[in-house]
């Protein structure tokens, strides 16, 4: 009588085996890669200096620095707009390098199998 379901011996066959270890290896260095980043800080400008936005990799800002000469409290507007500008560049920044390196280790496998990039 044939046996259904399973692997004959119980064990994963070599091929699943060797896929399980790839994705253990490749979780431990997203862990590390993600670690790695979330220390990191990325800094962007706008208006020509006039304003300069640092975050990090948990996309938190971490300081903001205005120029003295944009600082005009009949023009508020303007110096929101730059705050905005300079902290959307330096979040899209640090997102652009988080999925360049994420993509190099999981060989473009973003949003398979529930990675979150």
């Amino acid at each position: 009588m044939a046996r259904r379901g399973g692997f004959p011996g119980g064990g994963l066959p070599g091929n699943m085996n060797n896929l399980m270890k790839q994705a253990q290896r490749m979780q431990k260095q997203m862990e590390e890669k993600t670690k790695e980043l979330e220390d990191k800080t990325w800094e962007a400008s706008a208006g020509g200096g006039a304003v300069t936005v640092t975050v990090n990799g948990k996309k938190e800002v971490e300081s903001v620095k205005i120029a003295q000469e944009v600082v005009d409290p009949d023009d508020v507007e303007m110096l929101e707009d730059l705050i905005v500008a300079a902290t959307n560049e330096a979040l899209r920044a640090m997102e652009d390098e988080t999925s360049e390196v994420m993509g190099q280790i999981t060989g473009g496998l973003s949003g398979i199998g529930g990675f979150p990039f």
